[in-house]
């Protein structure tokens, strides 16, 4: 069997890691419906779990997101009752924030058929190239919360639009909507007889 170039390696993890992110995404979804979160904060709730107690301000940078849209998502948790913020026994003026058990009770059987599967597969590789596995996507969560705080400080593209010069179809939709409302166009008016006439040409047939 002919080895792969470079290039084809490189190609084949580029769609594994697409599809894997986009089938984690998928699962998310499935999951936070389910315990009744959203997916972000339900993957704020794992990293938290993972990182253990910690500040809001170190979860928001562990997450890549701002420490205003992390401290949205906390209150979320804490209303789920997934989480809860707690003064810092060893410096009063600190507040942490941590998982609660329940966390583990009501969400964690909703992942054991996958963790099952997965621990299955790892069983076909030895210990190097696990590590070597866990030592790519280590560095690989990095660049991608580092990208997800660069996400964070960009525009939406609805805004950018708008910032622009109307589109010709825009113009006539901002046309229609700033006539009277209760006032009929000519056109409308007979497409409105035409298919009037034809629904009873329709009726005389049958």
């Amino acid at each position: 069997m002919q080895r792969k170039t470079r290039q084809e390696i490189l190609k084949d993890l580029n769609e594994a890691i697409r599809k894997v992110g986009a089938q984690s995404v998928l699962m998310s979804d499935a999951v936070s419906r389910l315990v009744g979160l959203n997916s972000t904060d339900l993957e704020c709730l794992d990293l938290l779990l993972l990182s253990g107690v910690t500040t809001a301000g170190q979860l928001a940078a562990h997450c890549g997101l701002t420490t205003g849209a992390m401290t949205a998502v906390i209150d979320r948790l804490e209303r789920a009752g997934f989480a809860r913020r707690r003064r810092d026994l060893t410096d009063r003026r600190r507040v942490l924030v941590e998982a609660l058990p329940r966390c583990m009770h009501e969400i964690g059987p909703l992942y054991r058929p996958i963790m099952r599967a997965t621990n299955a597969l790892h069983d076909e590789y030895d210990d190097k190239q696990l590590a070597l596995v866990a030592e790519y996507l280590s560095r690989a969560f990095g660049l991608a919360a580092e990208h997800v705080n660069w996400l964070q400080t960009q525009p939406p593209l609805s805004r950018k639009r708008r910032a622009g010069s109307p589109t010709k179809g825009a113009r006539a939709a901002a046309s229609v909507k700033t006539g009277s409302a209760t006032a009929e166009t000519s056109t409308q008016k007979t497409w409105k007889r035409t298919a009037s006439a034809e629904f009873d040409r329709s009726r005389a047939r049958r």
